[in-house]
């Protein structure tokens, strides 16, 4: 289980999830499936290095264990 992250909060993961996805934040929904919406592995290692870029504790493995929608990676990396 990742340290928590809390400069991720649910709208900054929702904005960085729709960028790398080249859709606009209001069309992506918090619970809908990434995997559905495109994202794929080489996606995901950009949200990764994007987040860790920034100082927060993130890991590839995790997140694609974790219920993939952005409100269940959100749930995930700010899990104490």
């Amino acid at each position: 289980m990742p340290s928590p992250t809390s400069s991720l909060t649910l709208d900054a993961v929702l904005l960085d999830v729709a960028a790398v996805l080249g859709e606009e934040p209001a069309d992506v929904s918090v619970d809908e499936n990434l995997q559905d919406l495109g994202l794929d592995s080489i996606r995901v290692m950009t949200l990764v290095e994007r987040w860790r870029a920034a100082g927060n504790h993130v890991e590839f493995a995790e997140l694609i264990e974790a219920t993939p929608t952005i409100r269940g990676w959100h749930a995930h990396l700010t899990a104490s």
